[in-house]
C-alpha cells in the first residue's frame, strides 16, 4: 500500500509540475505557476527515494514510467477533456502489468 501511495504522489507531482510549467511557458501564464511547477518537480525527485530498499534506482524509475503513462492518460481525460479510447486503456494496462512484474518480490539472492 505504501508503494502504491508513493507512486501516486510522485505521479501527481511529476505530471502536475510539468503541467504548471507548460501553462507558464506555452500559455504565457504567470511566472509563479512555473515556480510552483519547478517546486513540484523537485519534490517528485525525492519521492522515489522513499521506496523499499530492495528496489534499485533503475527498477523504481522504470516502474514509475509505467504508472506515469496511466496517470498521464487520466490527467488528459480529466484536465484536457480528451477521452481515452480502447487502445489507450489497453496500452496503459499493459504498462501497469509490466510495472507489477518488475516490482514483484524476488527470491533472496545467494
Amino acid at each position: 500500500m505504501r508503494a502504491a501511495l508513493l507512486f501516486l504522489a510522485a505521479g501527481l507531482l511529476e505530471i502536475g509540475g510539468g503541467y504548471l510549467v507548460w501553462l507558464w511557458l506555452r500559455d504565457q501564464r504567470h511566472v509563479l505557476l512555473g515556480v510552483a511547477g519547478f517546486v513540484a518537480l523537485a519534490a517528485y525527485g525525492v519521492i522515489p527515494t522513499m521506496q523499499a530498499a530492495e528496489h534499485t534506482f533503475g527498477r523504481v524509475y522504470a516502474a514509475y514510467g509505467a504508472v506515469f503513462i496511466a496517470l498521464s492518460m487520466l490527467w488528459g481525460w480529466g484536465i484536457d477533456r480528451k477521452v481515452p479510447d480502447r487502445r489507450d486503456w489497453i496500452g496503459a494496462a499493459i504498462c501497469l502489468v509490466g510495472a507489477a512484474i518488475m516490482l514483484w518480490p524476488r527470491a533472496p539472492q545467494r
